[in-house]
């Protein structure tokens, strides 16, 4: 076995953020009848929120904004979008958001058999993430792969945040492993591959719309299913 460490991301890479952030704003939709606000669709909100919400945690990533910045903003910045004007209780809908979001169960094709596979195979398994303790915590016991992980790694436990190499050296450090017995696999291009490369891990890029850079994952991979095949 050429790994004994497989750290994941969360988001995107195993819990399916599309499809439970979708299910959560159509319930926040219809409870706020927020079609009486001017919004042409439950469609057109949706999409807006998934982009905005993209680009301010791609700007997270970066270090250009805080959590504190996404939270209060990406509604406001969602109605402004929309053209219609921001309700009063923007942040509220963002707490309504944030409490309905974790209790969601849906995870990515391919990722409870990988979990099974990998799990039964006798690597360790870890996540890192960025994302904060509690939600995390919740989003993980909702999808029911806890058992799973040894360890969970957030910003907040390790004090950093990816691509910064502390998360990775925390990661390390509490799994008791060394990089090269290591692989990192995340959606994440800036986060997940370009932070773990940092600090000598290998990678598995999960990419399935064959995005290119001038740097090159260990494995670039389509779908969560050929991992099985590299591990």
């Amino acid at each position: 076995m050429k790994y004994k460490h497989i750290f994941f991301d969360l988001d995107h890479t195993l819990w399916d953020f599309e499809k439970n952030s979708s299910e959560s704003l159509t319930e926040i939709f219809h409870q706020l009848t927020l079609n009486l606000y001017g919004i042409a669709s439950l469609e057109a909100f949706i999409n807006s929120f998934l982009r905005i919400n993209t680009e301010l945690w791609d700007a997270f990533d970066r270090g250009k904004v805080h959590h504190t910045y996404i939270r209060e903003n990406r509604f406001k910045m969602v109605f402004d979008e929309l053209g219609v004007m921001c309700p009063d209780n923007h942040t509220e809908i963002g707490e309504l958001y944030l409490r309905a979001l974790p209790d969601k169960k849906h995870l990515l094709e391919g990722a409870l058999d990988l979990l099974t596979y990998t799990h039964s195979a006798g690597y360790r398994l870890h996540i890192i993430t960025n994302g904060f303790n509690e939600i995390q915590a919740k989003k993980i016991a909702s999808s029911e792969i806890g058992h799973f992980f040894e360890n969970v790694v957030t910003f907040e436990t390790a004090s950093a945040k990816k691509p910064d190499p502390r998360i990775f050296e925390y990661a390390l450090e509490i799994a008791g492993a060394s990089p090269e017995e290591c692989i990192m696999v995340g959606d994440n291009w800036i986060a997940d591959i370009l932070g773990a490369k940092k600090v000598g891990i290998d990678t598995a890029y999960l990419n399935p719309a064959g995005l290119k850079f001038d740097e090159s994952p260990t494995y670039d991979i389509n779908r969560l299913e050929e991992l099985m095949l590299i591990l």
